[in-house]
């Protein structure tokens, strides 16, 4: 996944990794055949290391997990949710530079 800091999610953990966290939780909505995805991920992967302990990273294959995706209204590839207190509370859609993905985290904290 490119880092440690990086955490997998799917149905069975999503709950409990995500909307019981005790920190926010960026989740990147990803499928392995998206380019903009596959870009975006040595930025996941550098914010991950930057803000860890502050802020949680983690991946969903929503071909892999669709359940996931389809519950949160997933339907554009890479989407990145915010989390927090188990809710969602901000999101980007599509490729985006590093910059806009940091100004989400931020506001989260």
């Amino acid at each position: 996944m490119g880092s440690n800091n990086m955490h997998s999610f799917e149905e069975g953990n999503f709950d409990t990794e995500v909307l019981k966290a005790d920190v926010p939780v960026l989740v990147d909505f990803w499928a392995p055949w998206c380019v903009p995805c596959k870009a975006m991920e040595p930025q996941l992967a550098e914010l991950s290391g930057s803000y860890a302990g502050k802020v949680k990273f983690g991946k969903v294959n929503v071909d892999d997990h669709p359940g996931v995706a389809q519950r949160f209204g997933v339907r554009g590839m890479p989407t990145l949710i915010m989390f927090k207190g188990g809710q969602a509370v901000d999101q980007l859609v599509g490729g985006v530079p590093k910059s806009k993905i940091e100004d989400m985290v931020k506001r989260s904290l």
